[in-house]
């Protein structure tokens, strides 16, 4: 069933922020002893970049904290996070980040799915501060010039949220968007279009965000008022717009599967990184 929130502010009247950029494909070597979110933000740094997008897989943590959504606190936002969980050790399975700034310094965002030592699936939102790596990992993922995200309170839904901010240009890369979605939007249908109007033409979908539940082509879902998602492989072609994803709700169990289309909603905010995908062939120096 499709539901829409009524949030405690105002509503903004720009549902969809789009910014063009160019996204950088990186693999970058993330250091164990230190908070992952200075790892990360060290990584980029490393290769000239403050703002991008990386996905960890088969990453085995030393420790690593989270929450989940739950239920609304009472003072206005229409659902909150639960108590924070730590595991000690974890494997993470697949984990999305978005590297943003926050009061002028590195921020990152990050949603995934990992097992504790009992082996049992979990999920939610990553606390970068609080985790370690048990050891140095790979990562690979796109730094991002010509758009970045930033944190900024959002009158709408009562949360300091990302926003997509211009930066400067450097040659070469992919051409892609960054792009937000407020509460209320329907992804697939806005995504699509994001990449018709920017010209993508057949584009990757990376990102993260938070639904008013969810629900997957197989009949799966979650009935919570709030769900975290990230999106594990997500394609747009002429012929279709497809998001495979992990959610979570209130009692910790993730389902994954594919997004059905039109029926979905954005809680809070999604995330997304459009990445023009022609065969992957890099942009022209200037």
């Amino acid at each position: 069933m499709t539901r829409d929130l009524v949030h405690p502010g105002p509503e903004a009247p720009q549902r969809v922020a789009a910014l063009a950029c160019h996204a950088h494909p990186l693999r970058v070597r993330l250091r164990a002893g230190m908070p992952l979110d200075a790892a990360v933000s060290e990584a980029f740094a490393a290769e000239g970049f403050e703002a991008g997008y990386l996905r960890l897989r088969d990453v085995s943590m030393a420790r690593l904290d989270f929450v989940r959504p739950a239920p609304a606190p009472g003072h206005g936002p229409v659902a909150w996070y639960s108590a924070t969980v730590r595991l000690a050790p974890a494997q993470v399975e697949a984990v999305g980040l978005h590297l943003g700034r926050r009061d002028g310094a590195p921020f990152l965002h990050g949603h995934g799915l990992w097992r504790g030592a009992n082996g049992a699936p979990r999920a939610g939102h990553f606390l970068g501060p609080e985790c370690r790596l048990a050891e140095d990992a790979w990562a690979e993922g796109w730094g991002l010039s010509g758009a970045a995200l930033e944190v900024g309170a959002d009158d709408e839904t009562g949360f300091a949220l990302f926003a997509a901010t211009t930066t400067p240009k450097r040659p070469g890369g992919l051409r892609a968007v960054l792009c937000t979605l407020r509460p209320n939007v329907e992804p697939l249908s806005a995504l699509a279009a994001v990449a018709v109007e920017h010209g993508l033409g057949p584009a990757r979908i990376e990102g993260l965000g938070s639904l008013v539940g969810a629900a997957f082509d197989d009949g799966t879902g979650i009935r919570d008022i709030a769900a975290e998602l990230l999106v594990l492989c997500g394609k747009i072609s002429p012929d279709e717009v497809r998001m495979d994803a992990v959610a979570v709700g209130f009692d910790g169990t993730p389902i994954r599967g594919k997004l059905r289309r039109k029926i979905n909603r954005v809680c809070v905010t999604c995330e997304m990184l459009l990445v023009s995908e022609p065969g992957l062939v890099n942009l022209p120096a200037g």
